[in-house]
């Protein structure tokens, strides 16, 4: 499965309303590290199929939702629940630690 495009037009209803937790890579295609984690990112999208929705949002082109998230620099991935960011991970950061802050809001 691949990650699913969010854009500003259709945050609302894919992701705050969303009933599972949702995982934004907001990320750009001149972006060097988002180029690092996007592997992952699809890796994560297969793992955790039907139990977490995972997707990405280009910062360039959606800069709304950008903003409203504070997103001064990418890669930036919040976790949302129940319309709620629940975690942020800011930077090129291990598999590994992706697992652990999706498993903590499982």
């Amino acid at each position: 499965m691949k990650p699913i495009e969010f854009t500003d037009g259709n945050f609302e209803v894919e992701v705050l309303k969303s009933e599972l937790p949702v995982i934004i890579d907001f990320w750009a295609a001149w972006c060097a590290p988002c180029r690092m984690i996007a592997p992952i990112i699809e890796d994560l999208a297969n793992s955790y199929e039907g139990r977490v929705k995972v997707g990405k949002l280009d910062v360039d082109t959606n800069q709304q939702t950008a903003i409203k998230y504070g997103v001064r620099s990418i890669p930036t991935v919040l976790i949302i629940k129940n319309g709620q960011v629940a975690d942020t991970i800011i930077g090129a950061v291990s598999k590994a630690t992706f697992v652990d802050k999706i498993e903590a809001v499982l």
